[in-house]
This record gives C-alpha cells, sequence and structure tokens, in this order.
C-alpha cells in the first residue's frame, strides 16, 4: 500500500494513453495491498472483540472509511487551492501543467497513512484465536491476550463454552467438508457484497453527471472545479456517509445484522426507484435539493445497511479461524467484480438523461435482489460466538 501509493504518483509519461497504463498497473498493486488488508482489519477486530459488542468494534473500524472519504476531500481541496494560486491559471484557457503535478501529489499522500497503518500494525501481536486455533500455540494466545488487553485470562473468558475448541476444522478449503459446511454462507456473503458493491460503485461513477448540476455556472480552472467536486463530496460525507456509519455502530448489536442489512438494501431500493423513474422530466435538468436529499439518502442507508454488514461485519464473524480471513478475502473478490459490472455496465449511461433514468431503475431491482438474498441466505450472527464456527 505505500509503495503503490508512491508509484501511482510516479506513474510514467504524460499523455493519456501512456499515464493511463502505468497508472493502471500500480493501481493493481495497490488493490493487492488493499485487498490484503481489508480482510484481515475485520477479522482482528472480530477476534479481539466479544460476542455482544463485536458487531460495534467491527462497524467502528469500518466507520473510519467515511472519515478517510472526509480527509481525501480535503486533501484534494488544500493542493488545488495551492496550485490555482501559485500558477494563477486562466479559467478559459488550457489546463496548465502544473495540473499533472497536483493530482500525482494527492495520490502520493496517501502513503502517510498507509505507513502510520504498516507500524501499527507491525506492533499487535497475531490474533489469540488463529495462534491458538491453527499455529496450536495456546500458551501464547494467552500470553498475547493479556498483553493486548491488560488483564487476566480470567476475565477475558466470556462464557464456559466460549473456550478456544480443542479440535478446530482441519479439512481444507477446497473440500467437500468446508462446502457441506459453510458453502451455503460463503455464496451469501459473496452475492450479498457482489451486488451491493455493483449499486454502490454506480452510483459513485454517476457523480459526475450529478455534480455537475452543482457546481458554479462561471467558467473555472481545473483546480477550482476539482475543488467544488470536493467540496461536494465533503457535504454528502458530512451530511450522510459517515452518519450511516454511526447509525450502524449504534444499530447493529441492537437490532441485527439481517434487519439493518434488509432495511438498507429496501430504502436504497426506494431511493433510486423515486430518482430513476422520473428522472428524464423531473430531475435531469435541476438543481432542485430535492434529488441531493435523495441521493444523499440512499449512501446513508448503504453504510447503514449492506455497505456495512456484507463488506466488513458478517464475513468476518460466519467462517472459522483457519478459513475467516481468506472466506473474507473471497467475498471480498466477488464485491469487487460487481464494482467491475457496475462501473463498466452503467457507464454508457451515465453520458445520457435516458441512459440514466434506465440505470438507476435497474439499481433499484438490484437492491430488491439484494433483499433477497440477504432474507434467504443470510444468517443471523448477533450473540454468536465465533467458537461455534469451529
Amino acid at each position: 500500500m505505500i509503495f503503490s501509493s508512491i508509484w501511482c504518483g510516479f506513474s510514467a509519461c504524460t499523455s493519456r494513453s501512456c499515464v493511463l497504463v502505468t497508472l493502471g498497473f500500480f493501481r493493481f498493486a495497490l488493490g493487492v495491498g488493499i485487498g490484503g488488508d481489508y480482510p484481515l482489519s475485520a477479522t482482528i477486530m472480530s477476534e479481539f472483540a466479544n460476542r455482544h459488542t463485536r458487531g460495534a468494534f467491527i462497524a467502528a473500524v469500518f466507520s473510519m472509511q467515511g472519515f478517510g472519504i472526509l480527509v481525501s476531500s480535503a486533501v484534494t481541496m488544500a493542493v488545488c487551492v495551492v496550485f490555482d494560486r501559485a500558477t494563477g491559471a486562466d479559467p478559459v484557457g488550457e489546463t496548465p501543467q502544473e495540473a499533472d503535478l497536483a493530482w500525482r501529489l494527492i495520490l502520493v499522500l496517501a502513503a502517510v497513512p498507509a505507513g502510520l497503518t504498516f507500524y501499527w500494525r507491525m506492533m499487535m501481536p497475531e490474533t489469540a484465536r488463529f495462534t491458538a486455533l491453527v499455529e496450536k500455540n495456546v500458551e501464547q494466545a494467552v500470553r498475547d491476550m493479556q498483553g493486548v488487553l491488560a488483564v487476566s485470562l480470567a476475565q477475558i473468558a466470556e462464557e464456559e463454552e466460549e473456550t478456544l475448541s480443542p479440535n478446530p476444522a482441519s479439512y481444507p478449503l477446497l473440500s467437500g467438508e468446508f462446502l457441506h459446511r459453510h458453502g451455503r454462507d460463503l455464496f451469501a456473503c459473496a452475492a450479498a457484497w457482489f451486488l451491493v458493491d455493483v449499486v454502490f460503485y454506480s452510483i459513485n461513477l454517476f457523480q459526475s453527471n450529478i455534480y455537475s448540476h452543482y457546481l458554479p455556472k462561471h467558467h473555472m480552472s481545473v483546480f477550482e472545479e476539482a475543488f467544488h467536486v470536493a467540496k461536494l463530496q465533503v457535504i454528502i460525507a458530512v451530511c450522510s456517509t459517515i452518519p450511516g456509519y454511526f447509525a450502524a455502530v449504534y444499530l447493529i448489536d441492537r437490532t441485527g445484522r439481517v434487519k439493518i442489512q434488509l432495511t438498507g438494501f429496501f430504502i436504497m431500493a426506494l431511493g433510486l426507484l423515486a430518482i430513476g423513474i422520473p428522472y428524464k422530466n423531473f430531475w435531469r435538468n435541476t438543481t432542485n435539493m430535492g434529488f441531493m436529499v435523495l441521493y444523499s439518502l440512499t449512501f446513508f442507508f448503504a453504510n447503514l445497511g449492506p455497505n456495512t454488514t456484507t463488506t466488513f461485519i458478517v464475513p468476518a464473524e460466519l467462517f472459522p479461524a483457519r478459513f475467516r480471513a481468506t472466506c473474507h478475502g473471497i467475498s471480498g473478490a466477488a464485491g469487487k467484480l460487481g464494482a467491475v459490472v457496475g462501473s463498466v455496465g452503467f457507464l454508457r449511461a451515465s453520458t445520457t438523461g435516458e441512459g440514466m433514468a434506465a440505470a438507476l431503475v435497474i439499481l433499484g431491482g438490484i437492491c430488491v435482489v439484494g433483499m433477497a438474498v440477504t432474507y434467504l441466505l443470510t444468517p443471523e450472527t448477533m450473540g454468536r460466538s465465533l467458537e461455534e464456527n469451529e
């Protein structure tokens, strides 16, 4: 993650076709790093938490994504202000050469939080459940847990039946036994993550079309335009995205994973249909705040529901310690396949009003499919001990 962030900023060439090839390669490398960290963050938190507050702790970790969006937008705004003042770019002129340096600097700065994460992660011991159940070193697991939580083993134990299982899963991942025991759960996680990412990445893709109605109407330099787009992202994050994450933290261990996932998919479907069906005649060329409210509610309920449960919490709670991070990663890969399908499939739709209307209605239908997958296949993990998976 550290080196790939730096390499993205040093993508060779300045011509569009050349820089996209090298940037694409370095973004692939960055994806490998993020793909490794994503399931680890959820798994580490789930294995250090108890059954009663586990959902809130995992959701709290995931909520930092909202602050990451906020900080990234703030960094973009700051860089644009500095470059705009330094270059005095002509709003109606050609894109200044300095713009090529600005976007590279924004990407390189991502190495800073990645470096801090690496340092703190290296200071952490392996989780006690993995050490005891997979590495078979119970004494080390006890010492690690006592060191992390600064309490005695007697205080760590939740209930008698939650002590570490002496007979953890011994069958391999690619086996009939695994499919028999966990195949349905893995399919439920992967399918729900695929569906939510089709919707989530598609509505993010539409932002350029949507934000264009709310940007200043006068001619702007490239730095001014990027600044105003980032400002709109800050507004969405503060008013919708971050509150959705915190609502998930509050509700996840009170109402359960399945209920808030169903609710999230349902409200997302309603919001997208309310935007999509009358889009051509009502929303297409308007700055009506009603559109922005419905659009923001889609993000709020996505983060309150499926974007938190399917992509972070449930996959970290359903599988044995031996497979937990791997199955989370497989589900994540399915989700990113959904992101590709959504981005490529709806790219053309985002350029025309008719296409936007149809795409939004289809995305609403996909949310309905997500509800069906949640209701029929996703098990409730609230209050469930991780040792039950063994």
